[in-house]
């Protein structure tokens, strides 16, 4: 309530600012050939005066014109009346200038023609200027609400991308205890226990739009040190996860959807599994790839969850970074290579 109060204050003081300086600028600038060269001459003030009373009620066509005309005629595009309104105006203007030429300051000899064609220039004038400041006012308030509802849309799209995410990685965590309960492996109590910290580092403090680099780089070991409990040595995993210096924030959950791609999809019926990832920072900008071998002819069928980590991950990055991301998804032979470079700044 207090920003909208400070803002329309504002407002006000620009405009009787503007009027100022418009309304005086013509004085400022005759002010050694106006009224001090005839200020003597009763007759010479009183065109001042009456000049100046006029110029004064051009704020009222400007305002007539900017929020009254513009808005119920114009826009609705009812010209005939808008025409007719305008003219209604200018007339009140002329009306009001002979009152005050013949009965307040008693100038003798009003001429209608003259007065029209000294008064229809500075009222077309200020017709123009108040239409085109009507028309950029809203085109200016049009844009602002069109970014409120960008930015609406996208933490709405954000937020449904992200849900997407955490459900595909909690049915692969469940796989992984079910498969350690089977093996009844000494690492399930561990297991339990490193799951609780990822699902409180996912439930809680992936609600804020960043987060430190280094705590998404240490739910990425969490991760992976999983997945080498499930698979063992049956699928080589290289690691090499070095954020330092982890000044940075990222947006959470942005980076596990290519590692929990390369465990679905690089296990299996594939003769080699083997999975590379890698992760620095340098000046700034984040490399970080994963590699995994794949059979391109596996006719392995595909859950329904399958692949839906790439594709989010990839509009979000688009959504959040735009062109300060770059991200290559390739196959080379038999393996499949994803190369992600980040602008952290």
């Amino acid at each position: 309530m207090k920003l909208w109060y400070n803002r329309r204050v504002i407002r006000v003081l620009t405009h009787v600012a503007v009027w100022a300086v418009a309304l005086s600028l013509p004085y400022l600038l005759d002010s050694h050939h106006g009224v001090h060269r005839h200020e003597n001459d009763a007759l010479e003030r009183s065109f001042f005066y009456l000049n100046s009373i006029t110029s004064l009620l051009w704020i009222g066509p400007f305002y007539l014109n900017a929020y009254l005309f513009m808005p119920r005629f114009f826009y609705r595009r009812q010209y005939l009346v808008f025409a007719a309104v305008l003219a209604l105006a200018f007339l009140s203007v002329m009306v009001i200038n002979m009152l005050l030429f013949e009965y307040v300051f008693e100038i003798p000899h009003y001429n209608p023609k003259g007065a029209i064609a000294f008064l229809m220039p500075a009222f077309v004038l200020i017709t123009a200027v108040s239409t085109a400041y009507r028309v950029v006012r809203d085109k200016m308030s049009a844009d602002e609400l069109a970014h409120q509802r960008q930015e609406e849309n996208l933490k709405t799209e954000l937020s449904f991308l992200r849900s997407q995410i955490n459900p595909h990685f909690i049915f692969n965590i469940l796989n992984n205890l079910v498969a350690l309960d089977q093996m009844k492996s000494p690492e399930l109590g561990p297991t339990i226990l490193k799951l609780s910290a990822l699902m409180q580092y996912m439930l809680y403090e992936t609600d804020e739009e960043k987060v430190p680099l280094n705590k998404e780089v240490e739910y990425l070991q969490s991760y992976i040190d999983l997945q080498r409990q499930r698979f063992g040595a049956k699928v080589p995993v290289t690691v090499s996860l070095d954020c330092t210096p982890c000044v940075y924030e990222i947006e959470p959950m942005l980076l596990i959807p290519f590692v929990e791609n390369a465990f679905k999809h690089g296990v299996g019926v594939i003769e080699h599994p083997a999975i590379g990832i890698s992760l620095e920072v340098k000046e700034g900008i984040l490399l970080f790839s994963v590699r995994n071998r794949w059979n391109p002819d596996s006719s392995e069928v595909r859950d329904k969850g399958s692949g839906i980590g790439l594709g989010n991950v990839s509009r979000r990055l688009r959504l959040l970074y735009g062109n300060r991301h770059a991200l290559q998804i390739r196959k080379e032979e038999d393996w499949f290579i994803v190369k992600l470079e980040l602008n952290l700044h």
